[in-house]
């Protein structure tokens, strides 16, 4: 088993700020181009994003990408190709399957700051028709055309959960503070975990919220 742990202060700085509009990328992205970075199992995008009241991405397409988006704060606006029209909230899992073609709008339509966490994995097979999905308040949601699973976790101070025993595991912290293994993690911090085993555990240093995917391979398929 590799633990390397990514800090939040590493991530490439992107986005628009004067438009409201301010991102941080965990993995190589758009004009950060970064060899080494380019993904991590089936992962090859975990973007910070943070829009101001009133801000946001006009419609832009996607294809052969599963898109999950976890709200922190504030009301996302998703609208879509397909004819969805969604507010997700804080304790959503949003998850677009972008397929053969999809595009959609993403706004903050609120009056407060907006923050989410949007992870891009890379599908299993290509193609196929796209399709749209929130679920409220899970512990747990599998992204089969991506061979993932999403764990989502809150600890209180001095609990413990236990890391998923597999070959790829990619824990970001939302919230809060913890201890994997050695290493203590902040927010917007992560660990790359390779062959995961032997009870690994994360443990809350203050309360936390924690997003943990559970990967069985590296993709190779073609995505935007």
């Amino acid at each position: 088993m590799t633990i390397a742990i990514w800090r939040g202060a590493e991530r490439y700085r992107g986005g628009e700020p004067t438009a409201g509009i301010e991102t941080r990328h965990a993995f190589s992205f758009g004009p950060h181009y970064d060899p080494d970075n380019l993904r991590f199992g089936a992962l090859i995008a975990c973007n910070e994003e943070h829009l101001a009241p009133g801000a946001g991405f006009d419609e832009h397409p996607h294809s052969h990408t599963e898109i999950v988006t976890w709200v922190v704060e504030g009301e996302l606006t998703h609208r879509d190709s397909t004819g969805h029209e969604t507010r997700v909230r804080p304790g959503d899992v949003q998850h677009l399957s972008a397929a053969a073609g999809v595009r959609h709008v993403e706004r903050n339509e609120g009056d407060t700051p907006l923050t989410f966490v949007q992870m891009w994995l890379t599908p299993l097979r290509p193609g196929g028709e796209p399709h749209y999905e929130v679920v409220r308040d899970t512990t747990s949601y599998a992204v089969p055309e991506a061979g993932a699973t999403l764990h989502v976790r809150r600890l209180a101070a001095g609990e413990r959960t236990a890391v998923p025993d597999a070959a790829y595991v990619y824990v970001h912290v939302v919230r809060g503070e913890v201890r994997l293994g050695e290493d203590r993690l902040g927010p917007g911090d992560s660990a790359r975990i390779t062959d995961a085993a032997g009870g690994l555990e994360a443990v809350g240093v203050t309360d936390a919220e924690l997003l943990m995917w559970e990967m069985a391979g590296a993709t190779t398929t073609t995505t935007c």
